[in-house]
């Protein structure tokens, strides 16, 4: 049995995963908000060792992935693309895409049955397609970030931000606010802009049927997965479905972890050749 713990940081928050084999055993997300990302790392690898009752020196490999590359203690390090590839198959074997939108940008990721990268398209740094803006939005109208996607989910008439640029889109949403649209049609908007960036993306990387998986810290926004499945049929993508999972914003944790399983098995046999 190989033990081995997946860390994810990215630029919003630190997430961790402990794995024995293909089977998890504990989990724990830590938001960064201005602490140090190394510690969180040190402080969510601690943590759920301690929760299985596991030493350090019980884990066969440690894998980081995102911002991870300096994690001291790590074995090795992934490129955040195949974790978050492999890790989106594991949530749902039936995905044929990943879309994860971060905090300061989001991808499409045009995946095989493994899991393994056949394409992907990635947003530019200052799109408004990302998780920080959207957070940012949420504080200016004074919205809490759970409310985001169930007030955006009861618009009727959605008001769509077109820019393309963080900056100008924030300027966009205060001319709304000064003209009285209401804060559900704001959202709603956001929601539709970002959807129609993130679609674009899918199309680029040539995926036009099958399960599109969201990943990420915008996965479980309602609101946004929505307008996602709207922006699909608008598109004619009709072979594609969006879903998210409750665990999704694990998948780049997850991938981490089970590279780390292969990466290790793999030293191992070559180590026994060597012996042998």
């Amino acid at each position: 049995m190989t033990t081995t713990v997946g860390i994810d940081i990215g630029s919003g928050a630190v997430k961790t995963v402990l794995f024995k084999d293909d089977g998890w055993l504990a989990k724990r997300v830590e938001r960064i908000r201005r602490r140090d990302p190394m510690e969180l790392a040190r402080q969510t690898f601690d943590e759920v060792l301690k929760e299985q009752g596991l030493g350090e020196k019980e884990i066969d490999y440690i894998a980081t992935t995102g911002e991870g590359e300096n994690v001291k203690f790590a074995t090795g390090h992934f490129y955040s693309m195949t974790t978050h590839a492999r890790g989106g198959v594991f949530l749902n074997p039936q995905a044929r895409a990943v879309v994860d939108i971060g905090a300061l940008n989001g991808r499409a990721i045009f995946v095989d049955e493994r899991g393994k990268v056949l394409a992907y398209k990635m947003t530019s740094q200052c799109a408004s397609g990302s998780g920080q803006f959207l957070e940012n939005i949420a504080r200016y109208l004074g919205v809490a970030v759970e409310e985001i996607g169930p007030l955006s989910k009861t618009s009727k008439d959605p008001e769509k931000v077109s820019s393309i640029c963080a900056v100008l889109a924030e300027t966009d949403v205060i001319n709304m606010v000064s003209r009285g649209i209401a804060t559900a049609d704001i959202l709603k908007g956001i929601h539709i802009s970002m959807a129609s960036r993130l679609v674009k993306l899918a199309k680029v990387t040539g995926i036009t049927k099958g399960t599109v998986l969201l990943t990420g810290g915008l996965a479980l926004d309602e609101g946004l997965l929505a307008a996602l499945q709207e922006e699909l049929v608008n598109e004619k993508i009709a072979g594609l479905t969006a879903v998210n999972h409750p665990d999704s914003i694990y998948a780049g944790a997850i991938g981490a972890a089970l590279w780390g399983n292969f990466r290790f098995e793999r030293l191992k046999q070559l180590q026994e050749r060597i012996a042998a």
